[in-house]
């Protein structure tokens, strides 16, 4: 009969090998059945041996190995084996029920329909990259656990409010419940995680955020000086990627995401391509002296990069995406600037000022203007017009940019440039 001794991790960690071709057990002196085995080379591991049902004789079962498996916990997971064997069940198929069960959960998480959306769904969307942030910020932190058949219209109502208070972005918490219906909605179309209705669909934006306003807000003239002052100070990559912003009137994405191999320098131009424009078409930015200035500084400061992104903390391999901490360093600075006093704006804010600014150019006109912030083409202009309007918009570029030396020196003087 195998002796049995109270197992302690010293005793266990000095237990010597068993003989060539055999096996050394130990008996545990508190629970009954638990035993360490010692191989001829020294592994130990942790065994439960009892009559398990089917079988008429005692069998060796093994709880784990010493090491991935703590003595305390072996105790435990033996005991545990013990109460089921008395209730006539078989720990194995118990376990084996648990695992299809947890399996079951993870396969029908939260976190696995966002997955599965941001896999599946969001690389073909331009602004794919920019939801997928939103899910990862927002939704996962929050629902990642969660059973998506356990969230509830009162979870989309919280999250909605969260948003709206603690963030103060009613605009994006609007968004937010728009965003998280369409998830939702995917997932119950493909009727694949026993959804059976799209959580938060009863409710209304209007009802949790109120009504939509059209915004009107654009940067007055010390505000722009504020701004190209607190840019300068905040350096590459996002007051960088801020002031080219304001100098083009181009969306966020459509900037912060710009790669260097869309560039052209020694044809002073960029092209977007259409993937990452708002409009499916390949947008083209001729490069003003001011923006071949800054970007020419940003190419010779930090090439040899290993990616190919512009705007990038990562080497140029991802692009910029701190987007809301990097604007409360800028309205900080801007402060700073204007004495303590600025009236709340967004980044998309920029578009309207710089559009505000090509209005006062009598001699460009109204369709180049829109085709500078790269509005859609009205009617049949869209599919039958495809000049590009190089020059034109270089005109208004450059205009643009000498109103803007005049603000930035304090009259409207062209004499102070726009890099610091």
């Amino acid at each position: 009969m195998t002796p049995r001794k109270i197992l302690t991790d010293r005793a266990i960690k000095a237990a010597k090998p068993a003989k060539a071709g055999e096996r050394n057990q130990i008996a545990d002196g508190i629970v009954p059945g638990l035993f360490l085995r010692v191989t001829d080379k020294g592994a130990k591991s942790f065994v439960l041996v009892k009559r398990y049902p089917g079988s008429i004789n005692p069998t060796r079962r093994a709880l784990g190995t010493y090491g991935a498996i703590t003595l305390d916990d072996a105790r435990t997971k033996a005991r545990d084996w013990l109460a089921l064997l008395q209730q006539g069940i078989d720990p194995a198929e118990q376990e084996a029920r648990q695992r299809a069960e947890e399996q079951r959960k993870r396969l029908n998480s939260f976190a696995s329909i966002a997955e599965d959306f941001i896999r599946e769904k969001l690389p073909t969307e331009r602004s794919g990259k920019e939801i997928e942030r939103i899910i990862r910020t927002d939704l996962l932190p929050r629902w990642g656990n969660l059973p998506v058949t356990g969230i509830s219209d009162s979870h989309v109502r919280d999250l909605v409010a969260h948003k709206k208070q603690v963030d103060d972005a009613p605009a994006m918490a609007g968004n937010l419940l728009a965003l998280t219906k369409r998830l939702f909605r995917w997932g119950l179309d493909r009727g694949a995680y026993g959804l059976e209705r799209v959580p938060g669909d009863r409710l209304k934006r209007t009802n949790l955020v109120g009504k939509a306003v059209e915004r009107a807000r654009f940067l007055e003239n010390g505000e722009l000086r504020a701004f190209w002052n607190a840019t300068g100070q905040m350096g590459y990559p996002y007051g960088d990627a801020y002031r080219i912003l304001l100098l083009t009137g181009l969306r966020r994405n459509e900037v912060c995401e710009a790669q260097w191999g869309e560039i052209d320098f020694d044809q002073k131009h960029w092209t977007i391509p259409a993937e990452r424009m708002k409009g499916n078409r390949k947008h083209l930015v001729p490069l003003s002296d001011d923006l071949l200035d800054l970007l020419q500084g940003i190419r010779d400061h930090y090439k040899g990069k290993a990616g190919e992104f512009v705007f990038s903390q990562s080497d140029g391999v991802r692009p910029i995406a701190r987007f809301s901490a990097e604007k409360k360093t800028l309205d900080k600075a801007m402060k700073k600037q204007l004495g303590g006093k600025l009236k709340p704006f967004v980044i998309h804010d920029l578009r309207r000022t710089m559009r505000t600014g090509l209005g006062s150019f009598a001699n460009i006109s109204d369709k180049v203007k829109e085709l500078v912030i790269a509005h859609k083409q009205p009617g049949v202009n869209r599919v039958y017009d495809l000049y590009e309007y190089r020059d034109e918009k270089l005109e208004a570029l450059d205009q643009w940019a000498r109103k803007l030396r005049g603000l930035v020196a304090g009259d409207s003087s062209n004499v102070v440039t726009l890099r610091a």
